[in-house]
C-alpha cells in the first residue's frame, strides 16, 4: 500500500516470529530493552567517530556527543534519541526489516533449544532493536545519515507484521526511537527507575546518557547527565570490585554466564596502552565460523577503531574478550598499517604472554579449568602448531582422555602421565581414532591394558597434527601405539618364547602369507605384544601415514598416499595354531584375506568390497 511517499512492508517469517516472542513476552526484566536502545545508540556514536577518521568534515557532526531519553507522561511516549550516524532509507529496511542483519533465525533457534530463556540472548544475537515490543505497542524510527545526503527516514510498526517508511524533514543527523507503551509498562515513564536502569547497565558507556529536566510549562529546561561517563577499563583496579567486572563484561559482550578469569593491567613503557582481558566460561556459537573475527574491541584514546582478534592475538587464542586502548596508536591508522605496526607487534606479543599465564592460573583450579578446557581446549590446540614462541607453555596445558578412565573427560597432562609411566617406560603412548568409543575399544590397547600401561586416547581431528608437531615431552618421544614398534619388550620384559617360533614350519607359514598378500602389505611379521584373542593386527611403519591422518587428508578432499600396513600375527593365538597347519592352498588363502580384511575393516572402519568378505566367511563356515 502506498500513500503519498509513504510505503508499508511486510516483515520476513522469522522476524514475525521474534516479534510475537516480544509482544507476548516469556521474559522476567523487561527492562533490558533500554539497555539494548542505549548500546545501539552509543555504537551509532561510535561509529560516526571511526567515519570522521578518513573524514574531518564530520567533525561539527559529532560535536559533543550524546544520548538522549526523554519523557512524555501524558501520551505515555519514551524516546531514546542519539546523534550517532543515523541511516538512509536503505538502511533502513536492511537492519530493521530484513533477516539479514538481525541474526533473528538464529536467535529464534536458539529460543526453541532452552526452555529458559535469558535476557542477554537478546543482545546475544544482535536482535536489541525488537526487545522494544516488549514494552510498546508501537514503536517508531526517526533517523537521518551522517554520511549521505539524503532526507530523514520514518520508521513505524505495532508489531503486527507490517512496517511502514516515508521521508520525513529533520535538522541534524542521528537517530529517534519512540515507544508507545503499554498501559501495564508505564512504569519506565518513571525517571528514577530509568536512572536505575541506567546505572545498573550502562554506565561502562562513556558517551554522557542524559534525561530532561521540564519547566511549569513541560518544555526542556535542561539536561542532566545520569550515567558516571568513565569507562570501565580508565578506572583504577583498587576502585572495581568483583561485580563491577563480571557486569562490564555481561552487558559489554552480551553474556549470560560469569567469565573464569579477567586480567586488567596499565602498561607504561615505550608503548603505553590499557588491557582488560577476559577468558568466558562459555564457547561462542560463532566461533567456528572462518570469518569470526572475535571480541577484542580496540579503541585509540577512548574513540572504538575496531573489532579484529587476529590483528591483536594470534587465531588459537580467538575466545577470548576485552578491550585494549592505546594512547600511541594515530587515531588514523588504516588496518593495512596495523599489519607493520611496531606498537601493535608489542601489543600482540605482550598480550599473548599474558593470556597464556592467565591460563596457567586458571590450570590451577581443577574445577574452572575442566570447564575452561571442555569448552576451549581444542582451540587452544591450535597454538602447539601456530605459536612455536609460547608452545611450551600451550604443551604444559594440554589434557587428554586415558585408557585409564571409564569416560571421555580430558583431565590427564602430560606431566600427570609421566608421573605413572611404568620402570624402564620413556614413551608416551598414545593411540589416534574418530571417537572415544573407537580409541577406547581398540584391539590395539588389549595388550596395553593387559599389561596395565597407560594410553592417551586421541580423538579429536587436530590431534594427528598437534601430536606431530611436539615429537617429545621432558625427554619421551611420542609413539603411537598402532605403528610398528619393540619400546614394549623393554618395559615388561617376560620370557616371548612360543611353540610356533622354534618350528620350522613358522617360516614357511609367514611366506605363504607373503606371496598371497604381495603388494597389499608393506611386511609380514611375528609380534608377541598382543593378546592371545587376537590373531591378527596391523600396525603402520614409523615413517608412514597413520590411518588417521590419511582420513583426516581424504575427508578435506586432499590427496593422501596409500597406507601400507605392517600384518603383525599372533604366534600364541589358538585361530593362527589352527591355520598354519593348513595345506590346501585355496582355503589357506580365504583363511589369510579372512584376517585380512576384518583387520581392515577394525583398523579403518570400513571395506573396500564388503561383499568378497562376506563371501569369504561363508565358504569357511560350510
Amino acid at each position: 500500500m502506498k500513500t503519498d511517499n509513504k510505503i508499508t512492508y511486510g516483515f520476513k517469517t522469522e522476524i514475525k516470529q521474534l516479534l510475537n516472542i516480544m509482544i507476548h513476552s516469556l521474559y522476567s526484566n523487561k527492562e533490558i530493552f533500554l539497555r539494548e536502545l542505549i548500546s545501539n545508540a552509543s555504537d551509532a556514536i561510535d561509529k560516526l567517530r571511526f567515519n570522521n577518521i578518513s573524514n574531518p568534515d564530520l567533525y561539527e557532526k559529532i560535536d559533543k556527543p550524546h544520548i538522549r531519553i526523554s519523557v512524555n507522561d501524558k501520551k505515555k511516549k519514551l524516546k531514546i534519541i542519539d546523534n550517532g550516524i543515523g541511516m538512509t532509507k536503505e538502511e533502513v529496511i536492511n537492519n530493521l526489516g530484513t533477516i539479514a542483519k538481525s541474526g533473528t533465525k538464529e536467535f529464534i533457534k536458539s529460543l526453541k533449544e532452552k526452555k529458559n530463556i535469558k535476557n542477554n540472548m537478546i543482545g546475544k544475537f544482535g536482535v536489541g532493536f525488537y526487545s522494544s515490543f516488549m514494552v510498546a505497542n508501537k514503536v517508531s524510527v526517526i533517523t537521518k545519515s551522517a554520511l549521505k545526503n539524503t532526507d530523514a527516514v520514518l520508521w513505524s510498526s505495532n508489531g503486527d507484521g507490517k512496517y511502514s517508511i516515508e521521508n520525513i524533514n529533520k535538522k541534524n543527523n542521528g537517530t529517534e526511537i519512540i515507544l508507545y507503551l503499554r498501559s501495564k509498562e508505564n512504569n519506565f515513564l518513571n525517571k528514577d527507575i530509568i536512572k536505575n536502569i541506567v546505572n545498573k547497565y550502562s554506565n561502562h558507556i562513556s558517551i554522557p546518557i542524559e534525561i530532561e529536566t521540564k519547566d511549569k510549562n513541560n518544555n526542556i529546561k535542561k539536561w542532566n547527565k545520569i550515567n558516571k561517563t568513565k569507562a570501565l577499563w580508565l578506572v583504577n583496579k583498587s576502585e572495581i570490585d568483583k561485580k563491577k567486572y563480571i557486569d562490564f563484561y555481561k552487558n559489554t559482550f552480551n553474556q549470560i554466564n560469569d567469565p573464569l578469569i579477567w586480567s586488567h593491567n596499565f602498561v607504561e613503557g615505550k608503548y603505553e596502552y590499557i588491557n582488560l582481558i577476559y577468558i568466558p566460561s562459555k564457547i561462542s556459537e560463532q566461533i567456528w565460523n572462518r570469518n569470526y573475527k572475535g571480541e577484542l574491541k580496540l579503541y585509540i584514546q577512548r574513540v572504538f577503531i575496531m573489532e579484529d582478534i587476529k590483528k591483536f592475538l594470534p587465531y588459537y587464542l580467538r575466545f577470548v574478550k576485552g578491550i585494549i586502548d592505546s594512547k600511541d596508536l594515530p587515531l588514523n591508522i588504516s588496518r593495512e598499517l596495523l599489519q607493520n605496526n611496531n606498537i601493535i607487534r608489542n601489543i600482540k606479543l605482550s598480550l599473548t604472554k599474558r593470556i597464556i599465564k592467565m591460563i596457567i592460573k586458571l590450570s590451577k583450579d581443577k574445577d574452572k579449568f575442566k570447564i575452561f578446557w571442555k569448552e576451549f581446549g581444542l582451540i587452544l590446540k591450535e597454538g602447539v602448531v601456530e605459536d612455536l614462541d609460547n608452545k611450551d607453555y600451550i604443551i604444559d596445558l594440554l589434557r587428554f582422555s586415558s585408557s585409564f578412565n571409564d569416560d571421555s573427560t580430558k583431565v590427564i597432562s602430560l606431566k600427570k602421565y609421566i608421573s605413572r609411566m611404568k620402570p624402564n617406560q620413556n614413551k608416551i603412548y598414545y593411540i589416534t581414532a574418530d571417537s572415544f568409543k573407537s580409541a577406547k575399544n581398540s584391539p590395539h590397547l588389549d595388550f596395553f591394558y593387559k599389561e596395565k600401561i597407560e594410553v592417551l586416547l586421541l580423538f579429536d581431528r587436530i590431534d594427528e597434527w598437534v601430536i606431530n608437531n611436539i615429537i617429545e615431552f621432558q625427554g619421551n618421544k611420542f609413539q603411537s601405539i598402532s605403528t610398528s614398534d619393540n619400546s614394549v619388550d623393554e618395559i615388561i620384559k617376560k620370557d616371548k618364547k612360543s611353540n610356533i617360533k622354534n618350528n620350522n614350519d613358522f617360516t614357511v607359514f609367514l611366506n605363504r602369507i607373503k606371496n598371497i598378500l604381495k603388494d597389499k602389505i608393506k611386511e609380514v611379521k611375528l609380534s608377541y605384544n598382543m593378546v592371545d584373542n587376537i590373531p591378527v593386527i596391523l600396525k603402520t611403519d614409523k615413517n608412514d601415514i597413520s590411518t588417521q591422518m590419511f582420513k583426516l587428508l581424504t575427508s578435506v578432499g586432499q590427496k593422501a598416499p596409500k597406507v601400507k600396513y605392517i600384518l603383525e600375527i599372533n604366534p600364541n593365538n589358538k585361530l593362527i595354531k589352527k591355520i598354519i597347519n593348513i595345506k590346501d592352498d585355496i582355503i589357506f588363502k580365504d583363511w589369510v584375506y579372512l584376517l585380512l580384511n576384518q583387520s581392515l575393516l577394525i583398523e579403518q572402519g570400513f571395506l573396500n568390497n564388503p561383499n568378497k568378505f562376506i563371501k569369504i566367511i561363508n565358504k569357511l563356515l560350510i
